[in-house]
C-alpha cells in the first residue's frame, strides 16, 4: 500500500525542528510520495535541498501563491519562468486567487493566475489551484483558459457539490484533505456523489490538520486520517483508497 500526499509544504519553517523525523513518520505509515507546492522565490532553495535529500519521494512544483502576489509580482513570475526553463517540475502551483486575507491585489492575482496557467500549458504541466473565498474569480479565469492543455488539481476543495462538478468540468481533480474530517466541513456530506476517479488526497501540512488533530500542526502522517474518512464515505478498504488515489495522482503528475 502506498499513499500519496499531493500537497504538503515540507520545507515550511514549522518543521525546522523535526523535518526528517516528520518525513520518516509518514514513510513508516506508507506515505511514500510527497508533492511539494511553491509559495514564492524565497522558498526555492529550501525546496531544492529537500528534493536532493529525498529524490525518490519528493516531487516539486513551481509557482507564485496568490497571497504572495504583491507589487513585485512580475519579478516573481519571472522567477517561475526561469525555474521552468532550467529544470523539471511536476506542476505549476500553487496558484489561484485568495480573497480571505486581502482583496487589494485581486486584479494582479487573476493576472498572475492566468499567466501561470499559460506557462503550465507551454510546458504541458498540471496546475494546482489555491482558492479561498474566490470561487467565482477562479472559475472566471478557468473559463477563459478552458480546453486542451488545462488540467490539474483544485487543492483543498471546500466548495459545494455544484462547485465540485464545475471544477471537474475544467479537467481538475479535487484535492481532499483535513476539511473532510471536520464536523462542519460539509464536503463529507456529498463526496460520495463524486466519482472517486476525481479525488486525490492531501494534507496541506503544516496547515489544516484533520480531526482529531484539528488546531495543531499538521503533518503528512495525518494523511492516514483523511484516507480513513474517505474509506468510510466510499465504503472501500483503506488499501483501495490508497491505490485509487495514488493512481489518480499519477494521472495528474505523470509520475
Amino acid at each position: 500500500m502506498i499513499l500519496t500526499d499531493t500537497h504538503t509544504h515540507l520545507y515550511s519553517e514549522a518543521f525546522n525542528e523535526d523535518r526528517d523525523e516528520m518525513i520518516k513518520r509518514a514513510m513508516e505509515a506508507q506515505i511514500k510520495r510527497f508533492f511539494v507546492p511553491a509559495i514564492d522565490s524565497t522558498y526555492t532553495q529550501a525546496m531544492l535541498q529537500l528534493e536532493a535529500k529525498y529524490p525518490e519521494n519528493v516531487f516539486l512544483m513551481t509557482g507564485l501563491h496568490p497571497t504572495h502576489v504583491k507589487d513585485n509580482f512580475k519579478e516573481e513570475l519571472n522567477h517561475v519562468e526561469e525555474m521552468l526553463a532550467k529544470r523539471k517540475f511536476y506542476a505549476v502551483g500553487e496558484i489561484g486567487v485568495d480573497l480571505y486575507w486581502d482583496k487589494t491585489y485581486l486584479k494582479e492575482q487573476q493576472q498572475a493566475f492566468k499567466h501561470q496557467i499559460k506557462l503550465a500549458k507551454k510546458y504541458k504541466l498540471p496546475i494546482v489551484i489555491h482558492c479561498r473565498d474566490a470561487f467565482d474569480e477562479v472559475f472566471e479565469v478557468l473559463e477563459s483558459e478552458k480546453g486542451e492543455g488545462l488540467f490539474g488539481i483544485f487543492h483543498c476543495f471546500t466548495g459545494t457539490l455544484e462547485q465540485a462538478k464545475k471544477a471537474i468540468s475544467y479537467n481538475m481533480k479535487l484535492g481532499i484533505g483535513g476539511v473532510a474530517t471536520f464536523k462542519n466541513g460539509k464536503i463529507d456530506k456529498f463526496l460520495e456523489q463524486i466519482d472517486i476517479s476525481n479525488i486525490v488526497l492531501e494534507t496541506d501540512a503544516p496547515y489544516l490538520a484533520p480531526a482529531p488533530y484539528r488546531g495543531k500542526r499538521n503533518e503528512s502522517l495525518y494523511l492516514t486520517e483523511v484516507a480513513g474518512k474517505l474509506a468510510a464515505i466510499y465504503g472501500l478498504l483503506l488499501k483501495d483508497i490508497a491505490r485509487i488515489t495514488t493512481e489518480n495522482s499519477k494521472e495528474v503528475f505523470g509520475v
